[in-house]
């Protein structure tokens, strides 16, 4: 579904910035009915690999191919759902309206569209406020709005860019369920967070990065093994310390 192979990403040199890699010889693979957990500090190079994925930028080096084509090949897109890490919406439009409009942007017939929008409108608690504006939501229901329009054309691949960001306890168990659903539907998930304890429950492969580099890429429980650590958060603030320990030796 996704791989890397000895991917670098250099963004041009900001005035009086070091030059430094966002990523660097990366490799990774996410393979079909699997669920990968992209974790990492900030400036890790999560936000690089995904756009990457997206093929919003190009690689410097390497090669990243997505459901067996270059990145670069738009054909697939509609077999892909991407949840960004922040809602962008036209205030004045309703769920309802983004719901009409991606459906005719994915080639989604009209009925089946509906049908399937209004399932998801119930499943994320959304159905009661489905024709308010955008601008009375909360965050926490713009990111559940968000998740309706990236699973709207059933997609086989799944990017979740922070999907329990703004979410209340609630929420977070509603999309922890929603996920758990998808997995047991066998869609391939790319899953970035910062809550570890979500990562921890959702996901079969586990890629560490930081700063660029991959510190780790595996089934989580060898992550705790390699760490001698019994979380996924102790085993990940472990990692990072003698990486960053090790930079600053040499």
């Amino acid at each position: 579904m996704i791989h890397f192979e000895n991917v670098s990403k250099l963004y041009a040199r900001e005035l009086f910035q070091k030059r430094r890699p966002a990523l660097q010889d990366v490799s990774f693979t996410l393979g079909e009915r699997q669920t990968l957990g992209l974790i990492g500090a900030n400036g890790a190079g999560k936000s690089t690999s995904i756009r990457l994925i997206m093929d919003f930028i190009r690689p410097t080096r390497g090669t990243v191919q997505v459901l067996g084509r270059p990145a670069s090949d738009l054909s697939y897109r509609a077999r892909i759902g991407y949840l960004p890490e922040v809602a962008a919406f036209p205030q004045t439009l309703t769920v309802l309206d983004l719901i009409r409009f991606t459906c005719t942007t994915c080639g989604l017939p009209a009925k089946e569209g509906k049908e399937r929008g209004d399932r998801l409108l119930q499943d994320l608690g959304l159905w009661e406020a489905r024709k308010r504006r955008l601008h009375t939501y909360s965050k926490g229901m713009q990111q559940r709005a968000n998740f309706v329009l990236a699973l709207i054309n059933n997609p086989d691949l799944l990017i979740l860019d922070e999907p329990m960001s703004g979410l209340d306890p609630l929420g977070r168990g509603q999309i922890t369920a929603l996920i758990q659903q998808l997995k047991e539907e066998g869609k391939s998930i790319l899953f970035c967070s910062h809550i570890l304890s979500d990562v921890d429950r959702l996901v079969d492969q586990l890629l560490v990065l930081d700063r660029g580099s991959t510190l780790f890429y595996g089934p989580p429980a060898e992550f705790l093994v390699q760490e001698q650590a019994d979380s996924i958060e102790g085993a990940f603030l472990a990692c990072i310390k003698k990486h960053r320990e090790e930079e600053h030796a040499a």
